[in-house]
């Protein structure tokens, strides 16, 4: 059922205006980092249910057949499960004066606007003030390949790179699920995204098990990566020394160059809005694994790049907000 076509009679809030609240407590305050100390947080109750399931259903005795259908199992489980917990926190917000609370927090807490910002921000300011050695540590939390052998342009370039992709993952397709699906929607959304960086690797271990969870999010974020393309496109036409053309071109031109289908669309926006290169070659411990450039600019990045990259990311995050505030206006509208 889809979620936003009626406002609900019995809801104290509407669904929209607390997607709206949950975006702007998002950027103001992050996800609350000491709530999730006392309490796990949702994304880590999906990492350790998807962890049971690899320990109990993955094991390297069975076939390959055996293991893919235990995967895709394992995903369907946990799908169910995540929709219900939304089923039931959005029947909260419906038929209890404060229930919408509860989804407030939980919006707020599976967003990544400000977790991201910061995140990327640490890097840039570890390289400018503590050294290489300390930005590869910070970049070490946001990227998945070692980071020892980045000098200071393969790390900057790193950042910008996670930043991008992660624009689409933690901000926009959580935003894109919850507008089709309310609560259930984004919650599935992020039980299927968790899944995919748990079990979804194309190696030995995974390769069967996590088949249909890395095919399925490559499905849910279609329309969110392309979508995110274009905001980081809109983004450059008020960030400075940004092109939006050259971030429509370079997107048009080279999303298609990355491995996935999907996160190559904002990251190629972004090079060119910024007019850099990013991905390419990278260097491993034995080898140097060879890639395409995404863009036409230098790939000698520095902080300053970052920066530029990190306005560009807010400027792109509020107008993800706006387009929220302009569905929920005209749907107000129509409702009255």
């Amino acid at each position: 059922m889809f979620t936003f076509g009626l406002i609900q009679p019995d809801a104290v809030f509407d669904p929209f205006i607390l997607l709206v609240m949950g975006l702007i407590l998002d950027a103001a305050l992050g996800r609350m980092g000491p709530v999730f100390r006392v309490i796990p947080h949702p994304v880590v109750l999906i990492g350790r249910a998807a962890s049971w399931c690899d320990t109990k259903l993955n094991r390297p005795h069975r076939s390959q057949m055996d293991r893919a259908v235990r995967g895709a199992l394992t995903v369907l489980v946990i799908i169910v499960l995540a929709g219900a917990v939304g089923w039931g926190v959005q029947w909260l917000t419906y038929h209890h004066d404060f229930g919408w609370m509860v989804e407030l927090f939980l919006i707020t807490a599976l967003l990544a606007q400000r977790e991201l910002y910061t995140a990327v921000n640490r890097v840039q300011t570890a390289l400018q003030r503590d050294g290489l050695e300390s930005a590869r540590a910070e970049v070490s939390q946001i990227v998945g390949r070692d980071p020892a052998y980045l000098d200071e342009a393969g790390v900057s370039r790193a950042a910008i790179e996670s930043l991008s992709e992660n624009f689409s993952d933690g901000v926009v397709a959580p935003v894109f699920w919850y507008v089709l699906f309310g609560f259930p929607g984004l919650l599935v959304y992020k039980a299927i995204n968790t899944l995919d960086s748990m079990i979804g690797y194309k190696n030995d271990t995974y390769r069967a098990f996590g088949f249909t969870a890395a095919r399925l999010d490559d499905v849910v974020n279609l329309i969110p990566a392309r979508l995110a393309g274009l905001m980081l496109t809109l983004a450059a036409i008020v960030t400075p020394r940004a092109s939006p053309l050259n971030a429509f071109r370079i997107m048009w031109r080279d999303a298609s160059k990355h491995n996935s289908p999907n996160a190559g669309w904002p990251e190629a926006a972004t090079a060119g809005a910024l007019g850099v290169a990013l991905a390419g070659p990278r260097r491993y411990a034995q080898h140097t694994a060879d890639a395409p450039w995404i863009g036409d600019g230098s790939a000698e990045l520095s902080t300053v790049h970052i920066r530029r990259a990190l306005y560009l990311f807010a400027v792109a995050c509020l107008i993800n907000g706006l387009i929220v505030c302009v569905i929920a206006m005209f749907r107000f509208q129509v409702g009255a």
